[in-house]
């Protein structure tokens, strides 16, 4: 199987993900979180470091579950909030 190139903003999203994750981790040690998650802490390094741009799903809900953060705000996180639902980020949606 050939994987095409990823596109800029398949890389820039996945930075993202990473500098989320990152923060989201704080001071927990990453050995713990990636074992906590059920992935290895080299698969957990490569994400936050953005080397891993489109990690699995089952693998980002995994980690997310263990850093306490919903999917809808890992989503909101990586697309930016002029891309979720229609433009409509989740604080204009919330002050609705």
């Amino acid at each position: 199987m050939v994987r095409l190139p990823l596109t800029p903003a398949e890389v820039e999203r996945g930075q993202r993900l990473g500098a989320l994750l990152r923060r989201a981790r704080g001071a927990r040690s990453m050995l713990h979180t990636a074992l906590d998650a059920g992935v290895s802490p080299e698969t957990l390094r490569k994400i936050e470091s953005g080397r891993v741009a489109t990690p699995a799903f089952p693998t980002v809900a995994a980690i997310a579950e263990v850093l306490g953060l919903s999917l809808d705000e890992v989503w909101a996180e990586i697309t930016g909030p002029d891309r979720v639902h229609g433009g409509e980020g989740v604080a204009e949606r919330s002050a609705s």
